[in-house]
């Protein structure tokens, strides 16, 4: 079975991380995760859980006014924010060299990423539940051949996680 898209409904916080967290341990190099979504819907608490899962000992924020954070553990993590940057800006940031490095890369704000650069991502895209304060919808949505498996992956694990 071949998974293009799986949703997930989150309850709160730690319950995005630990979903995070359970994607973490099926991560690789090379994986790019493209978060999506509107301000405080949880992106940045979904790369907590990321950090978290790699081992980083460092916990992760919001590199909004960084633009990049680096969480080491067992795998090297990338954080990227790019609410700040228009398109043209992109070019002059030096953000390439992290889609060349030996790491996952996990992108805020990623439909700024030129389409070339999103073409093989795993797409994770962050709703809020008007019904319930901390309740957000996950819709991840694979983009190519290892997205693919990544969330054959982690619809196979859904009995570990308490999202549903």
């Amino acid at each position: 079975m071949t998974t293009t898209n799986l949703v997930r409904v989150s309850h709160s916080p730690d319950e995005t991380r630990s979903l995070a967290r359970a994607l973490s341990r099926l991560l690789a190099p090379g994986d790019l995760l493209c978060l999506l979504g509107e301000l405080g819907a949880g992106k940045t608490t979904f790369v907590q859980g990321l950090a978290e899962g790699v081992g980083s000992p460092e916990p992760a924020t919001s590199p909004s006014f960084t633009l990049i954070h680096e969480h080491r553990g067992h795998l090297l993590v990338y954080h990227l924010d790019l609410y700040r940057l228009g398109a043209d800006d992109l070019a002059n940031t030096g953000i390439e060299e992290a889609f060349r490095a030996d790491a996952v890369v996990a992108v805020e704000w990623a439909d700024r990423l030129p389409a070339q650069l999103r073409s093989c991502a795993l797409d994770i895209r962050f709703d809020f539940d008007d019904t319930a304060a901390n309740t957000r919808k996950l819709t991840f949505h694979a983009r190519g051949a290892r997205s693919c498996e990544l969330l054959d992956q982690l619809a196979r694990q859904s009995d570990a996680c308490p999202c549903h």
